[in-house]
């Protein structure tokens, strides 16, 4: 348990905790752990759009590189991050590798993103 910081009373007058509130907000913080590593995977706009194309459906590095204008080294250097963030997922049909997501709730955030930006417009 934290000590309560009592000190602070001749800074801020308007919001004093208690010390159990002060612990139990505490731990509240402790549920967005790991949130800004998935927001620094989304902060690429290249990630989002390899992303946001493999919500559509399935590709192959080749179809992401053609997509985006882009080599297929630096399309897989971005995918081979998604897949350990466990955003994506691959199959191999013989030589060739599909990808497609492997975590359906980042499209939702993507898409509330999405609708965000439209309203400031």
């Amino acid at each position: 348990m934290a000590e309560c910081n009592r000190s602070r009373l001749d800074i801020c007058d308007q919001y004093c905790p208690n010390c159990q509130e002060q612990d139990r907000l505490r731990e509240k913080l402790l549920e967005v752990a790991g949130l800004s590593e998935l927001f620094r995977v989304l902060g690429d706009e290249t990630r989002t759009k390899i992303i946001y194309l493999l919500s559509e459906q399935e590709l192959c590095v080749c179809d992401l590189a053609e997509l985006l204008d882009m080599s297929m080294p630096a399309i897989s250097h971005h995918l081979r991050f998604l897949k350990t963030m466990r955003l994506v997922k691959y199959r191999r049909e013989g030589k060739q590798v599909y990808y497609t997501l492997d975590d359906h709730h980042i499209v939702n955030l993507i898409h509330q993103a999405q609708e965000h930006y439209a309203e400031e417009r």
